[in-house]
């Protein structure tokens, strides 16, 4: 028998979770960003629940391959654009939309029409409006804008930007005032359509924002972009997969001992634990500390001590039925259907669900469910 872990990938939570990005769309368009291996899930598996998309979003070249060998046939944009002039030769033979955020791109642009002026190529003018990333600063945009506008090989100029504060404020205002602001003063008068919206600023935000192109990124995958203030629920979000294991083996500690490397925890009293066959080389955090929540036999847990590479310990104590064999779930459904968001597990290390759930390793089985 293999090891008893797998990540399930839900295929119905997807499709779920993009009729919701429409309905807070309304009229615009909306992306599935799928960069990251579709953050941790895998381009191949989630694609059957994304082909009602307007189109892709994601970083790289290779990314963006797989998907048109996958049969996709509409529109993919690249979020980091061209990162050299031979780019320009795969985005014209795949036809393929990128991003423009710096002046050596342009230079890339012209050079490409002097040797190819029968090419086209819609690209996203980006605007760095406060995130200070990638774009080009309000001072620059428009002198950028009229680079492109004057050469024969761009068909179409989209205005794009990000929001840093979508999910909550900045100093002490709506998150997205600022950038909104200095993102409308700059176009003003500028013919294109815009794309504004990430996953926040989707459900927070539109569609007073007039973004035409929307890019839905960790919503589409079960996470509230905004967590805590919101939960999935409060989105009518579901999580599109789950991390399920087995107890492997039962303790009995009494009190005094610990658990695990450097003893972190040490139990006050008499306690039954149950070790799990997940660690950290599968991808769970090592920095999740005792007390991060899990599901055993679909009831709520925790885990106790320091994960190890390739198991991690939960409380038993109050389970007695749980035994060897019995479900674990680090996040995610059930087998029985509970739920346990990522965005649980996640606040509990530090970190967001993004990381988590673009963490998991090659060693772990993927299972897609319907």
């Amino acid at each position: 028998m293999s090891r008893p872990i797998q990540a399930v990938v839900h295929l119905d939570a997807l499709r779920h979770n993009l009729q919701i990005a429409r309905q807070y769309a309304g009229d615009s368009q909306v992306y599935a960003v799928v960069k990251a291996n579709a953050y941790g899930h895998g381009i191949e598996r989630v694609y059957p629940a994304f082909q009602s998309a307007d189109g892709f979003a994601l970083l790289d070249l290779a990314e963006a391959l797989r998907l048109r060998q996958l049969g996709w046939q509409g529109d993919i944009l690249l979020l980091e654009g061209i990162f050299c002039l031979e780019d320009l030769f795969v985005c014209q033979q795949h036809c393929l939309s990128f991003s423009i955020h710096s002046a050596h791109q342009i230079d890339w642009l012209q050079q490409f029409q002097r040797q190819h002026p029968e090419a086209r190529f819609h690209v996203y003018l980006k605007m760095n409006s406060g995130m200070n990333r990638l774009g080009f600063t309000p001072a620059t945009y428009r002198d950028a804008f009229a680079q492109l506008q004057a050469l024969e090989i761009i068909a179409s100029i989209t205005h794009m930007m990000h929001f840093s504060d979508a999910d909550g404020e900045r100093f002490g205002a709506p998150g997205i005032d600022y950038q909104q602001q200095c993102f409308e003063q700059t176009i003003a008068g500028l013919p294109g359509k815009r794309s504004l919206c990430n996953s926040a600023a989707l459900l927070r935000h539109a569609p007073a924002l007039h973004s035409d192109v929307m890019r839905s990124g960790i919503m589409l995958y079960g996470s509230s972009p905004d967590f805590p203030q919101h939960t999935i629920q409060d989105w009518n979000l579901k999580p599109s997969m789950s991390l399920r294991s087995e107890i492997i083996a039962v303790q009995q500690l009494k009190a005094g001992e610990s658990i695990g490397y450097g003893s972190s925890f040490v139990a006050e009293k008499s306690m039954r634990i149950g070790v799990v066959a997940w660690g950290y080389a599968d991808g769970y955090q090592r920095i999740s500390p005792s007390g991060t929540p899990v599901l055993v036999n679909s009831q709520r847990s925790q885990t106790l001590g320091r994960v190890s590479m390739d198991m991690l310990a939960v409380d038993l104590s109050h389970l007695p039925d749980a035994d060897i064999g019995a479900e674990v779930v680090l996040w995610g459904y059930s087998s029985s259907g509970a739920i346990l968001p990522v965005d649980e597990v996640s606040q509990a290390a530090g970190t967001v669900g993004y990381e988590l759930m673009c963490a998991i390793t090659a060693r772990v089985p993927f299972v897609v469910q319907a």
